[in-house]
């Protein structure tokens, strides 16, 4: 490899790995697949030495290579096995965290539906617009704005849960 093709590869994973690691956790939820995910799309990205147009088109193929990577990795008959042994719950320990309002928020935005969890995350963690959403997870605008709203909806409820629960203790 170049030396050009070596800065470049150094260039796009310091620019991206926090991106590929979050996505790929919010995805997965378990610390370990988050891992292998992240791996994998930086094996596939030296593999295949895509070429982009623009840094905004760089940026999307890491998100769908790690959503598509993600997708592959749970519905693996391996993970299906290794799932029906560990209890899904004991692997929701959180990224790094100080606040505790705020890590209520995370664990209620990693407790949604897939539907809604990776929409949100794009939309509120990476800045993305609800068309540049669509895009990327090849659904309408609409169902996009959909899930945005549902996915708020459900997290307040379970923040007023755990808040009602938190003043009856």
């Amino acid at each position: 490899m170049k030396y050009t093709e070596k800065r470049k590869v150094l260039e796009c994973y310091q620019k991206h790995k926090d991106m590929v690691y979050k996505l790929a956790w919010t995805y997965c939820k378990d610390n370990f697949q988050a891992e292998d995910a992240f791996q994998e799309v930086f094996y596939k990205f030296l593999i295949y030495h895509p070429k982009f147009k623009t840094q905004e088109h760089e940026k999307a193929w890491f998100i769908r290579t790690t959503i598509n990577v993600c997708k592959n990795m749970l519905k693996s008959k391996w993970n299906h096995d290794i799932l029906q042994l560990e209890e899904r719950d004991s692997n929701k320990i959180l990224p790094d965290g100080t606040d505790d309002a705020f890590d209520e928020l995370k664990q209620a935005v990693l407790d949604l539906p897939e539907k809604y969890r990776v929409p949100i995350h794009l939309y509120y963690y990476e800045e993305y617009s609800v068309a540049e959403i669509a895009d990327l997870l090849h659904k309408c605008e609409s169902t996009i704005q959909t899930q945005l709203q549902r996915g708020r909806e459900k997290i307040k409820q379970t923040l007023e849960r755990s808040e009602a629960n938190d003043v009856g203790a």
